[in-house]
């Protein structure tokens, strides 16, 4: 059986930094786990949408995450923390709503001093909705982005011996 990694960005930007950051890893992860990828889910097409709780089609983004296997949960840094965008989506689960998926969580930072906002921010969301979160969070600095593929590189060797294989 095929494991899915979804990828979720919270810029409220369409095609950012913080997507290209999202889909590059997910990439250097799928080649490690061998699994396949999903279609991107870009918040930034659904925010007239966000907070209409009959929407199908944020049905279906939902079920498509809460159904991946792994998930690079993705988000540029605001104020110290993950953007609205994010947190109105992922408030669609309930406690362990997530369960069963691995996540990664991924904060694009404009500043070192926001290196642990992944850590103290993200990461006890994603736990509190039922995902492991095996690995350290990503704070990928945007002064790196053109150096992208040499920071993930880096980071997947530090981490996949933490990624479990399914």
């Amino acid at each position: 059986m095929t494991t899915r990694i979804a990828v979720v960005v919270g810029n409220p930007s369409s095609n950012s930094r913080t997507r290209q950051v999202a889909e590059d890893l997910a990439a250097k992860i799928a080649e490690v786990t061998g699994s396949e990828i999903d279609e991107t889910i870009e918040l930034a097409e659904v925010t007239d949408e966000i907070f209409e709780w009959k929407s199908d089609r944020l049905n279906t983004l939902t079920e498509r995450l809460a159904t991946a296997d792994y998930a690079v949960i993705a988000t540029p840094t605001y104020k110290a923390s993950y953007t609205g965008l994010l947190k109105a989506f992922l408030d669609r689960y309930d406690a362990g709503g997530l369960h069963g998926l691995t996540a990664i969580p991924v904060f694009t930072i404009g500043s070192p001093a926001h290196t642990l906002a992944v850590e103290t921010t993200l990461r006890p969301l994603l736990v509190e909705l039922g995902a492991s979160v095996p690995t350290k969070g990503l704070a990928f600095p945007t002064a790196k982005f053109d150096d992208r593929a040499n920071v993930l590189d880096e980071w997947v060797d530090s981490q996949k011996a933490c990624l479990p294989q399914r």
